[in-house]
């Protein structure tokens, strides 16, 4: 479980660090659009099978501090990545993980992601939503985060035995 704290740590300061560097206005975002904290947590959920509760914890802990560090929105981030996690347990409990299927999970939780941040931009109305600005979300996020979570999940895969608890099926 320590390469998976490692794992969402780096990550969350990747994401940091990257969004410091790439445009991120409406209607300016670069095709690298970093949400490296997102696909580190599907990525590292199969160190925490058999103990979903220190998951869900770590979503919520994960989520607290990105809203903290990063957009000062209390509680917004904890419940979004809380139920990216239920997302993420849903997706392993009924798909094998394999090298393609990671690219699935992160293609789906991404976008339900970012549909959630948009029912409830759309629900408070902060700012004006349509559904090509969430598509145009969606498709700006995808290409780096699907790079990442295959990278990482590589890492993963290069770990001695005793340390990973992934079976990579090629």
């Amino acid at each position: 479980m320590a390469i998976a704290i490692i794992i969402l740590i780096c990550s969350f300061f990747l994401d940091g660090i990257l969004s410091n560097f790439l445009p991120y206005m409406v209607g300016d975002l670069s095709i690298f659009t970093p949400m490296l904290t997102i696909v580190s947590l599907i990525v590292v959920y199969p160190f925490f099978i058999k103990k979903e509760r220190y998951y869900f914890i770590s979503c919520f802990v994960l989520g607290i501090c990105y809203d903290f560090m990063y957009t000062n929105l209390l509680f917004y981030n904890a419940v979004l990545f809380s139920l990216v996690g239920v997302i993420v347990l849903l997706l392993y409990k009924y798909i094998r993980p394999t090298w393609l299927s990671l690219l699935l999970f992160i293609i789906v939780v991404i976008s339900s992601y970012e549909c959630m941040n948009a029912i409830i931009i759309l629900l408070f109305q902060l700012v004006p939503m349509t559904f090509y600005r969430l598509l145009y979300k969606i498709g700006h996020s995808l290409l780096l985060n699907l790079c990442y979570g295959e990278i990482v999940y590589f890492i993963i895969w290069l770990l001695p035995s005793k340390y990973k608890r992934i079976a990579i099926n090629s």
